[in-house]
This record gives C-alpha cells, structure tokens and sequence, in this order.
C-alpha cells in the first residue's frame, strides 16, 4: 500500500430507531451504548493507527461542539467540516474528498459512518488493504458483508465476476434495496452481501466520475470548499453553494452508475446498530439470551433487552421485549417490532411531544445542563462547566437565579463585579443582571442553579459576549 488512507467520518445521522436514547439533540453516535466509548469514538479510534492520516469528520453545526468534546476525549486531532445543512451523503462525500485532495492528490479516502459497530478491529484493516488494492488501481471500493442472516433492514450488493490482477474483489452486478423476508432469503441463498454504506477510493478518482455522473453536486461543493470559512477549530462549508447541491446518497449518484465500482467481500463482524434489535444482537447476552444495560432483573423471560441507567427496571413472563428506560420516557416493544420505532417517533413529532428532540441533560460547549424539577415560576438544575468552560455575558429579562456550588470552583460575574465561589457557597442572580458563569479551576465545576420568575424558557436570553461565537 504506497498511498496514506485518510479517513472521513460520516456524523450526521439522528438514528430514531434507537429513540429515546437517541434523540436528534443527542443521536446515537455519541452515546456509550457498548461500553465506556460512543459509536463515533469507536469509530475514531479503529482509525487512529500507522497506516491512517488525520481524520476528516463531516458533521452539522448543532453537533459540532459535541464532536470536539468526544475527540477531547479520547486524546485525537481531527479536521471537523461543517455541513451548512443536509444534503445526504454525496455531497458531505464529496467535500470532504475535495479536502483531502487539497491535502495530498494520491491520498486515499475511507469513508465511514459514525454509528456503525465493528467489534474484529484487526479483521476489518485486512480488508481494508485489500480494498487499498483496488483504490490505488482506480476503483471505487465499497465493502459487502457477507450476510449472517436474511435482515430486512439492509440494502444488499449482488457481487459480479473477481477484477484481474486484484485479489479479493470483485466488480458489482447490482445494488439492491432493502428485501422483504422471503426476497432477503433469496439473496442469502445466491450469495449477495449486505450493503455497509463504507467506501474506499483515491479523492481525485471520486471527484472526477462525480463531475462526470452528477454536475451538480460537484460544482457546488467544490464551490463551497472553496470558500469555506475558519469558525474556532471549525471548517464551515460556505452555505450558499452548498445549498446548490443536489441531495442525494452516493449510492444513487454515483456507485450505481460508475464502472469503477467495486466490492471487497468481507467477513468481520459488522452492524449499522440500526435498531434495538440490533443493539441486542450484538451484546453480551446473559441466561436466557437476555441483555441488560444498567439496572435490570429478569425473571421467566428471555432474548429481552433493557436499557435502564438509572431506575431498577424488572421484566417478569415476557420474551422478546426491549424496554428503555429513562427519567423522562419509557419505550416498551416487541423486539421483533424494532424497526417500527421511527413510525412511533413520527407519530410523537407530528403531536409535538419534546421527548423526541431533546434530553433532559442538555449539552453546550461550555459542559451540560440537566432540569433537577420544574413547577409554577421555577425551575431547578444541575449545571456542570468544564475545566475552562465558559459561559456567555448574558442577561434575562423574565427570571432571577440562586447558584449554590456544590463541586469545583466557580468564577462568577454580575454587573461587571468578579468573585470566586467555591463549595457549599452561593450567590444570588437579580433580574436583568448581566452576569457571566466560567470554571478556573482543573476539576468540573457543578453547581445547583433555582430560576425563578414569569417565563423560564430558554430563549429568554441576550447574549452580549460569547467564546463560542453563538449568537
């Protein structure tokens, strides 16, 4: 392999099959469904080795500070471009090839999802040079998992004849959509592959059958590369010609009809964690093939799921259940039934219930946020600013707030006056202050804040300073 593989790491997903955990505020890929790393960390570190440059994560600005802060976590450098807004995977495939080929022409470029699980790390690089192979010879590589079973849920590849001179891949007869049962069986049975959605290729190679098969996605995104802006450790993509772009998935726009492509058929464990279903699947299971994540007790049941951190959650007489747990909602489904979440967060979106976007822990940039309890003219929170986190200069014109530290050191700003507060000290907010909240010191500053006063909501904020840039 003579090239470097640069890898871009696709974030953009809101994964509402796993709702309530995932939530559009807070998808899938940044929460530790597994263990102590988020899909996209996982991901992030499969890629971290010798035979990887510096990443590229594509993801969208409401997400941004939350990639930042995941990458912070596990100790990575990236280069994090931003999505002006969604115009499905070709176009973020797109500039972020235009990126790397600006960084070195021969790069090649491996592009994956944030939210998928690969649990043989070493199985998967070998395949990963053997689709180098069929990059550097010109190919544009994706990779087909042989299946384990007849899924329903994902799009599968009919593999053609092996290419020349390349071992261990093969041209594409055809891609497929996702089959009912007895069509997915069929597939099973003639040795098709389950479509990953992860590809492989030289950027210079893209771009050129990109500005072949599709204009208008090239263009524009080449456009926006160009005149892309620095916003703090950001690279936002200009917005007025990303707009231009097409949206649609790279498999319609480019993979179907390119004569490049190919597939590398591959045997390492693979999932897109596209369900509950498939969360279970791939988990240790304890006795009676019941998986539990948090509090849970089973008694008389099996090949049941709970996903419970906090409340005791126990599950007695019943098979094939998941059960989610949380402080603000409860999601109770036949196992078998998974995929039909989305229906059911649809059905939540169009009867404007919160639950569906947002958390009760809340994430900025400066840390996290989490309503404690609520009532008439208050509302209590717990606040956590991390080690220099800074809040915005802002005041209110609707509430008061009483902060009382409970852990840390706080540096507290109120009408141009500064003073610390540290444990089991207070201070007292008045009505249109302008006051400022930021964490000197080397722990997590948490502190209690009770609001009180005719409208709490959170836009009942006017900013006059931000370290963020955040309006």
């Amino acid at each position: 392999m003579s090239s470097s593989i640069i890898p871009v790491i696709l974030c953009g997903g809101t994964g509402q099959r796993l709702w309530p955990v995932s939530r559009s505020t807070h998808p899938k890929q940044f929460h530790p469904l597994f263990g102590a790393l988020s899909p996209f960390q996982a991901t992030v570190k499969r890629v971290s080795g010798e035979m990887f440059a510096a990443q590229i994560i594509v993801t969208g600005n409401d997400h941004r500070f939350l990639v930042a802060d995941q990458l912070r976590l596990i100790e990575t450098e990236a280069e994090i471009v931003l999505e002006p807004m969604r115009r499905d995977s070709c176009a973020a495939i797109a500039a972020a090839a235009e990126i790397a080929a600006r960084r070195d022409e021969n790069a090649l470029i491996l592009v994956l999802a944030a939210d998928h699980a690969i649990t043989d790390v070493n199985r998967f690089l070998e395949h990963i040079r053997r689709g180098a192979k069929a990059a550097e010879a010109g190919r544009i590589v994706t990779f087909g998992i042989k299946p384990g079973e007849p899924a329903t849920g994902y799009g599968y590849i009919q593999p053609g004849a092996a290419l020349d001179g390349i071992e261990g891949a093969n041209a594409i007869s055809a891609f497929v959509e996702k089959p009912d049962r007895e069509t997915a069986e069929r597939y099973v049975a003639e040795g098709y592959l389950w479509n990953s959605g992860n590809f492989l290729f030289r950027a210079r190679d893209f771009l050129n059958e990109l500005e072949h098969l599709a204009t208008d996605i090239a263009e524009p995104v080449r456009q926006s590369v160009e005149n892309a802006t620095r916003d703090l450790d950001f690279l936002r993509l200009d917005p007025e010609h990303f707009a231009q772009a097409r949206a649609i998935s790279v498999d319609y726009a480019v993979m179907e009809k390119t004569e490049l492509a190919a597939v590398v058929p591959s045997d390492f464990s693979w999932s897109d964690i596209g369900s509950w279903d498939a969360v279970w699947s791939i988990s240790e299971k304890g006795e009676h093939g019941n998986v539990a994540v948090g509090r849970a007790v089973f008694h008389d049941a099996s090949n049941s799921f709970v996903h419970s951190p906090g409340a005791l959650t126990t599950v007695l007489g019943l098979d094939d259940v998941v059960v989610v747990v949380l402080r603000d909602t409860v999601l109770v489904a036949n196992r078998n039934k998974a995929q039909d979440v989305k229906a059911l967060v649809n059905q939540l979106t169009e009867a404007g219930y919160r639950e569906v976007s947002e958390h009760l822990q809340i994430y900025r940039p400066w840390g996290d946020y989490e309503q404690v309890d609520a009532g008439h003219r208050y509302q209590v929170k717990r606040i956590t600013v991390k080690p220099g986190g800074r809040l915005s200069l802002q005041s209110h014109r609707h509430r008061a707030e009483h902060w009382v530290v409970v852990t840390g050191t706080a540096k507290v700003t109120v009408n141009g006056e500064e003073f610390i507060l540290t444990e089991n000290q207070s201070t007292f907010i008045p009505l249109g202050a302008v006051h400022r909240l930021e964490n000197p010191g080397k722990i997590a500053l948490e502190l209690i804040e009770v609001q009180s006063g005719s409208y709490l909501g959170e836009d009942d904020i006017e900013r006059y300073e931000d370290v963020y840039g955040r309006d």
